[in-house]
């Protein structure tokens, strides 16, 4: 009796790290299927030019892939989805001053939910993705850990905080334990077509990185009206285009003239107010944190120390975590960190797992 090869769906981009991952299991003798979501076409409804998500040349890209290995290739419509759950909420969380993080979004409710529902129809035992991070199997604790990839440089782990068990059981990570460098020699010795294609930008659906004029484009002028700019004793410095057009520690663009530098440190949703002051006045000894998500560990009940990474690039910083109940954790910072930004992730690790994570609600 023939034994039948384990089949695995990969999520093809078009990009380097998904094509070259679909490439290393198809050696390791998995039986590999190429799936390449849609997830936004703006020039359908006259929202704009594209951005890097779901260019034609992408899927092609994808596809020609596929042909090049020998896979099959589906393209997965999930724009309605992918609309409702990443982009509304983008344009929502600017609109009431905070700081969205559209990445994680679209990773736990489309790539992990939706594509890996239609992985499984295709009959496929596991989902596979070009991230850098690693999944391990720990007997002891009976459960999944989720470490950092190997690569400090392409470490992916904090997009993929609320990544649960029954996820984890179905996901590979083919590319968490090498280095970029090591995947695109890999490519290159493979003679994949997209070997030397550029990264792509961090928030796929803006073009040209510009998500003011996306925001303006897809909800039309006015999404809010402008206000005074003030600094935290309530003085009148300058005007603001829209509370929706400003984050924490901006500094450019706030058409102040004083004598030191201004920078973003919050906002008055009630009086329309951009709140900004001195560098010093960024820095923050502690957020809440809200919808905590614990990957591996069950439920903390009492104060744990753990670092925390505040934003993708942020270096992590030492913390206490103490549980508030509801869903929510205090987190106290040793030192204060700068720009504490409410709306994005903040993720809590031990060594190189992550231990879960939630998004900062408001600075202490």
């Amino acid at each position: 009796m023939i034994k039948r090869k384990v089949r695995v769906a990969v999520a093809m981009s078009g990009g380097v790290d998904s094509s070259t991952a679909a490439a290393l299991l198809q050696e390791e003798g998995y039986e590999v299927v190429g799936l390449t979501m849609h997830l936004w076409d703006p020039t359908s409804d006259d929202r704009g030019t594209f951005g890097r998500c779901c260019a034609p040349e992408d899927i092609q890209d994808a596809r020609r892939v596929c042909d090049q290995i020998g896979i099959p290739h589906y393209v997965i419509n999930l724009r309605p989805a992918f609309e409702k759950e990443v982009v509304d909420y983008f344009v929502t969380e600017y609109l009431q001053g905070q700081t969205p993080n559209p990445c994680i979004l679209c990773n736990d409710r489309i790539k992990f939910h939706y594509l890996l529902r239609k992985a499984e129809e295709l009959e496929a035992q596991a989902l596979a993705t070009g991230h850098y991070a690693r999944i391990q199997w720990d007997p002891q604790l009976s459960a999944y850990r989720l470490r950092r990839g190997l690569d400090p440089l392409k470490d992916q782990s904090y997009f993929l905080f609320l990544l649960n068990q029954e996820q984890l059981r179905k996901i590979f990570f083919p590319l968490g334990d090498k280095s970029k460098t090591d995947v695109r020699k890999k490519a290159s010795s493979l003679g994949l077509r997209v070997a030397a294609k550029s990264e792509s930008q961090e928030i796929c659906f803006i073009p040209d990185d510009d998500y003011r004029n996306f925001m303006e484009s897809y909800k039309g002028r006015g999404l809010s009206k402008p206000g005074e700019i003030v600094n935290r004793q309530g003085q009148a410095l300058g005007v603001h285009r829209g509370i929706y057009a400003y984050t924490i520690g901006q500094r450019r663009g706030l058409g102040i003239a004083a004598s030191h530098p201004h920078y973003v440190l919050g906002f008055d949703l009630e009086k329309n107010h951009v709140i900004v002051g001195r560098n010093e006045e960024l820095f923050s000894a502690g957020f809440i944190a809200k919808e905590v998500h614990w990957v591996s560990i069950p439920q903390v009940g009492e104060k744990i120390e753990a670092t925390v990474q505040i934003r993708y690039r942020h270096p992590g910083s030492p913390a206490v975590l103490s549980p508030l109940g509801e869903g929510k954790v205090r987190v106290d910072l040793h030192p204060p960190q700068r720009a504490v930004t409410p709306g994005q992730a903040a993720v809590f690790y031990r060594g190189d797992e992550v231990l879960g994570g939630g998004w900062i609600e408001k600075t202490l």
